[in-house]
């Protein structure tokens, strides 16, 4: 076998950074923005000190910031921002009753419909929007029912995915691959040219995420299938023996070994003291205080005090409750204003009047009150178990800004919903018909929702994702550079010489498989960038149409099933419903095989292969 020879000193470069780019979006220590802008930095300044020329025409720096206005980026953006206003409005909250109300007549039927349903709208709406709607829903289905979510939300999650790859627009994957392929002189792939491939695929893998998947999970426990409070609040009233009369209030705190809070302190009727440190306790002072059942037990004991809760006493063998309160889940999603911020940075308490009990975070242990939650820097895909009173959580889940997951089926929802799902409706019209590139009927979607008020310049911002728009500008330099150079040339070469006994079919699949595996390890959308061209090369190689291994790029980049990381909305089913890493390959893994099987049997027939 005789490898074709290495491309000039320049492409070699850029392999090799290739290389380097694809560790380093692997590595979840390093933030994907992060890497992104070393990788983009590297490219601009290896350039402009060792210039590159090609066909007469020298590639410069400057030639690289094209990404940062390239329409597939401007079309991503855009598309977020829209996703937030149906979000911040409600506007999929009817469908979202009528799926609750499914689930009490026939879970095993409701389930099917809800992976129908959510397949059939990522295919038009970003997956992330469906996730936020359908959590709240499932989470309080199983809660109502006694049944554990494990079986529900990672299916439901990974039929999101699935659903995405069937539309021009149903993935930013999408999106680059179809751009980039245009740069290079392939048709515009129009929304549905794909369309029966993928629903045929898909609906084989529907069909196992609601047959086969739910049995495959074992049950798992998530932080809101326990719904009691975690906390107690109450008063601890100190007599005249208690040790604590005469002592200062930080001496009190002291002897808790500074576990004691004091929110206020009760001294006469209608007398309310500020704790202060310096503050000597008197008989009869009562202190507010907020804690865990059992550490208000000890407190009582060591202070000589007596708990208090409704004014009356709370007996040693009474069980501690406390009516008013509730358990909520808030999960951390794009454009949420907890995202990279700290609870403290944001005064969470005091905005929401909420307390943090404990922070859940894929792959590590949960972190307990106590161990400083609110210093902890929160990422994509966070859970955080809160406790407060009802309707301090009703109003918070009502007002949309948070994604938050009770015991109840209330949605979000408010006299704009109509509105944004009509401007949604249009985004998707008009490009579907023709009349309006997608990038243009998105921006212009975007300015009718700040128009209206569906949206607020603030979650705009909110909406937009920096990891996204780094990884597409610097995955866009690198396709490129690998163009520009040789590379891509090069590894198409490669891949046509390992396969110069295969009918070009086996080709096909072997190249949607390479990329299925690369984007479960690293994102998606560099996976996609980086491909296209390679597809492109590889055709030409074989003398065949570039389109159907366009596709298989496509496609293949859309397999993100076996890994948590491989798609933020799988991080966020994943903390949600307490999911282990190895939940996802389990019930991954066989689905991307399957869906890989399908297509490449279906794309060679549909493409005389």
């Amino acid at each position: 076998m005789d490898f074709p020879a290495l491309p000039d000193t320049h492409g070699i470069a850029v392999l090799a950074l290739i290389v380097v780019a694809l560790f380093l979006f692997s590595r979840d220590r390093i933030p994907l923005e992060s890497s992104s802008l070393g990788i983009l930095c590297l490219l601009l300044v290896g350039f402009e000190l060792f210039p590159y020329q090609a066909e007469g025409h020298i590639l410069h720096a400057g030639d690289f910031f094209d990404g940062f206005g390239h329409e597939a980026l401007i079309a991503v953006c855009a598309l977020m921002i829209a996703g937030q206003g149906l979000v911040r409005t409600g506007a999929l909250e009817p469908l979202g009753r009528s799926l609750s109300r499914a689930w009490s007549v026939s879970p095993l039927l409701s389930l099917l419909l809800t992976l129908l349903i959510s397949a059939i709208l990522s295919a038009f709406v970003n997956n992330v929007p469906i996730v936020v709607l359908l959590l709240p829903i499932l989470i309080s289905v199983s809660i109502r029912t006694g049944k554990s979510s494990s079986g529900i939300l990672l299916p439901v999650g990974l039929a999101t995915v699935v659903g995405g790859m069937a539309t021009t627009i149903g993935t930013s994957t999408n999106l680059l691959v179809v751009s980039v392929a245009a740069d290079l002189g392939m048709r515009k792939l129009s929304m549905f040219d794909f369309f029966l491939p993928a629903a045929m695929a898909g609906g084989i893998a529907i069909l196992y995420l609601w047959l086969i998947a739910p049995r495959m999970l074992p049950k798992r426990q998530a932080p809101m299938e326990d719904v009691s409070p975690r906390l107690f609040s109450g008063h601890l009233s100190i007599p005249e023996d208690s040790k604590a009369v005469g002592m200062s209030l930080a001496e009190v705190i002291e002897k808790t070994d500074g576990r004691l809070q004091v929110r206020e302190i009760r001294r006469e009727p209608g007398l309310t003291i500020i704790p202060l440190p310096d503050l000597a306790l008197r008989a009869g002072d009562q202190l507010g205080v907020q804690d865990s059942p059992q550490n208000l037990k000890e407190f009582e004991e060591i202070l000589g005090a007596q708990l208090y809760s409704r004014n009356a006493p709370v007996p040693a063998d009474s069980p501690l409750v406390s009516e008013d309160q509730q358990i909520a889940e808030i999960v951390v999603t794009q454009g949420s204003p907890l995202l990279g911020t700290t609870l403290a940075r944001r005064h969470f308490s005091t905005l929401y009047q909420l307390t943090a009990l404990a922070l859940h975070r894929a792959g590590q242990s949960n972190t307990a009150l106590g161990e400083d939650i609110k210093d902890i820097r929160l990422r994509l895909g966070d859970v955080l178990l809160v406790q407060g009173p009802r309707e301090k959580i009703a109003t918070l889940k009502s007002g949309g800004e948070l994604l938050v997951l009770d015991a109840t089926e209330d949605l979000p929802h408010s006299h704009r919903a109509p509105m944004a799902l009509a401007i949604m409706v249009g985004i998707v019209a008009l490009p579907a018909f023709g009349i309006v590139p997608i990038a243009v009927s998105a921006l212009a979607g975007v300015m009718l929702m700040l128009a209206t008020a569906c949206l607020r310049w603030r979650d705009a911002v909110r909406a937009l994702s920096t990891p996204v728009i780094m990884i597409v500008v610097s995955s866009l330099a690198l396709g490129q550079a690998l163009l520009q150079t040789g590379g891509a040339d090069y590894l198409a070469r490669l891949f046509v010489t390992v396969a110069a006994d295969a009918p070009p079919a086996i080709a096909l699949s072997g190249l949607m498989l390479v990329m299925a595996i690369l984007t479960n390890i690293v994102s998606n959308n560099a996976a996609a960038v980086i491909g296209t061209p390679v597809a492109i090369s590889i055709a030409n190689q074989l003398g065949l149409p570039a389109e159907p291994y366009v596709l298989a790029v496509l496609f293949g980049a859309n397999m993100s099933y076996a890994t948590p990381m491989a798609y933020k909305t799988n991080l966020l089913v994943m903390n949600a419903g307490g999911y282990s890493f190895s939940d996802f390959m389990r019930v991954g893994i066989p689905m991307l095989i399957i869906v890989w099987l399908s297509l490449s049997w279906l794309l060679p027939q549909m493409y005389g292969l």
